[in-house]
């Protein structure tokens, strides 16, 4: 993994940081000229990560999630999404499309499906009571000279 330019970005569980968190991979892409759909789809993706790690890691508490943005040789972009948050049981569970540990919050429990329809690849690992980190990629297309 040949990284071109990396930046990592820490802030704390606010959902007012999910559009910082879009910002700022917005603003880190840019000098790759992503397409404006590529950079929607990765801003989604991110979106949802970060809602997932405010909504249900620090339920009712605070912490810190971390942000990490890099640049890859051929045109790939490498984010991963990491709280220290309560963690997924039953990561097999959640990745299913509605599922919800938030019902009572009229949550649709599809945050890892559309993570997954926007970006390449989609990787969660988690242990109960220690956190979860989400690593996504998505190679951006070729531009024609």
């Amino acid at each position: 993994m040949e990284v071109i330019n990396e930046i990592k970005f820490t802030m704390p569980s606010l959902s007012v940081n999910e559009s910082a968190a879009r910002a700022v991979v917005s603003s880190f892409l840019i000098q790759a000229d992503p397409t404006v759909e590529e950079l929607s789809d990765i801003r989604t993706a991110v979106s949802e990560a970060v809602t997932n790690a405010v909504v249900h890691a620090y339920r009712n508490a605070k912490g810190n999630i971390e942000l990490v943005v890099k640049l890859l040789a051929g045109r790939e972009v490498y984010i991963r999404i990491k709280d220290k948050g309560c963690g997924i049981e039953d990561v097999e569970q959640a990745m299913q499309p509605l599922f919800t540990t938030a019902p009572e919050e009229e949550r649709s429990g599809l945050g890892f499906s559309v993570m997954s329809s926007f970006m390449d690849k989609l990787s969660v690992k988690s242990s109960s009571g220690k956190g979860t980190t989400v690593t996504m990629r998505k190679r951006l297309a070729k531009h024609e000279n």
